[in-house]
């Protein structure tokens, strides 16, 4: 009996270790099962999470081709414009309608363009820089990210360069195409190309330069003036530039004048006919002329980039002989004017402000006076003639009241900015006269864009 029940617990204990080996594989196999199942959704999301992230990788690449496509797309058209191009962007141009004039749909894009403008655009548009003040880059021989960013911080209406800007043909394209590219409203790009000696492209790339004022007023040929005119503006217009201070209109009245070697002649109106020729032959080519230094500075023996420089002429003896080229000019056509930065004592109350910051110089006589409508730019004022007697803020402000459209390369351009920007916004200098300079030369820059079909 004893024995029965010996062999009946083992075999219980027989059949319970079955069981129990039985639970065991199969919660062995479960497990199992679950960690596949596991893994494999673990697989799948991030095999989908990966597909999501490659997806929006090709999708992040293709919006970048398309923003570099449309850019080239604004950059060509862009370019177009500065070769003189009528063909632009559909949203930039306007064509004439039935009964408008060019002229009353220029007016109309004009006033278009500066109502869009934050005030702090209008301010920015008014001054005319060199690259490295733009920038605050030593020297700018390309356009890149700081050129882009400064641009937009200050999106100012002219830059203005020089032979240390200037390496080869390629780069100086690349240049000014990229800086047109980077800029949300159109640029002035300025050299200072008056043939002979002083011919920073012709001589930077190697190519035929135009003859000076001195050797085209010897010939006495106003056509050679205005070939060289021509020769000059295409050779900018390739490059890119829109603007060239020149020619000269100073006339020569000094055999120690520190014009002698850049003023066309010491006969006024002989100078005035070379004036007129040259700025029809640059401005034909589909670049601006910039007629200086107003009211003359022909008789002057110090040159104001080094010091205070006067004329002692008076006012009389400047009508009959400084202010015959300029009138000249004016009759031709010049879209631009630079005020010099000599003292003129008989032609304004203070004796010794320079004229580009002389409202009796500016507004009187230029613009009363002679009658001229075009843009008034002032001469450099980062010159020991302005920077030994002004700040950069207060020169700057005076120019502007005293009726000069545009600031030529203050010593000090974030200074000069502020403060031209407070003074428009505690009504120093009213935003009707801010609005006023920008319409000139908006409608210098747009012209090119009023076609008829």
């Amino acid at each position: 009996m004893s024995d029965k029940r010996r062999n009946r617990r083992k075999k219980r204990r027989m059949r319970n270790q079955a069981l129990a080996y039985t639970a065991v594989t199969v919660l062995i196999i479960v497990v199992a099962l679950g960690c596949f199942f596991g893994v494999r959704s673990v697989v799948r999301a991030v095999s989908h999470n990966m597909q999501a992230k490659e997806a929006s990788r090709q999708q992040a690449i293709e919006e970048s081709l398309a923003a570099e496509s449309l850019a080239a797309e604004e950059a060509v058209a862009r370019m177009l414009q500065l070769d003189g191009e009528e063909t632009e962007p559909e949203s930039e141009s306007q064509e004439l309608s039935e009964g408008v004039s060019q002229e009353e749909a220029l007016e109309e894009l004009v006033l278009e363009s500066i109502g869009s403008l934050t005030l702090e655009q209008k301010v920015a548009g008014l001054f005319f820089v060199t690259p490295e003040q733009l920038t605050g880059v030593g020297q700018v021989i390309q356009a890149g990210d700081s050129t882009k960013e400064a641009l937009t911080k200050y999106p100012v209406g002219g830059l203005f360069y020089s032979s240390a800007n200037i390496k080869s043909r390629e780069q100086l394209e690349e240049m000014l195409s990229n800086t047109v590219s980077y800029s949300a409203f159109p640029l002035f790009l300025a050299v200072e190309e008056e043939g002979g000696d002083k011919s920073p492209v012709a001589n930077a790339l190697g190519l035929g330069r135009a003859a000076g004022a001195k050797e085209l007023g010897e010939s006495q040929d106003t056509q050679a003036a205005y070939e060289a005119g021509q020769t000059i503006g295409n050779d900018l217009a390739s490059c890119g530039f829109n603007l060239d201070f020149a020619p000269v209109a100073d006339v020569r009245l000094s055999e120690d004048s520190i014009m002698k070697d850049r003023a066309f002649s010491d006969d006024p109106k002989a100078a005035a006919q070379m004036v007129s020729a040259a700025v029809s032959g640059i401005q034909e080519s589909g670049v601006s002329a910039c007629l200086k230094y107003f009211p003359g500075q022909g008789s002057a023996t110090e040159d104001p980039a080094q010091g205070m420089a006067e004329t002692n002429r008076t006012k009389e003896e400047m009508q009959q002989a400084e202010f015959v080229p300029f009138q000249a000019g004016i009759e031709a056509g010049c879209d631009m004017i630079m005020v010099g930065n000599i003292t003129a004592p008989a032609l304004s109350k203070e004796e010794s402000v320079p004229a580009g910051l002389s409202e009796e110089i500016i507004t009187g006589i230029l613009r009363n006076e002679l009658g001229y409508d075009g843009i008034i730019l002032t001469d450099r004022l980062d010159v020991p003639a302005v920077t030994e007697y002004y700040e950069s803020d207060v020169a700057a402000i005076m120019a502007l009241k005293a009726g000069a459209d545009m600031v030529l390369a203050p010593e000090n351009f974030e200074q000069a900015y502020q403060g031209v920007l407070k003074a428009v916004q505690d009504g120093t200098i009213s935003q009707e006269r801010v609005e006023d300079s920008l319409a000139r030369i908006y409608r210098i820059k747009l012209r090119g864009r009023i076609f008829t079909e």
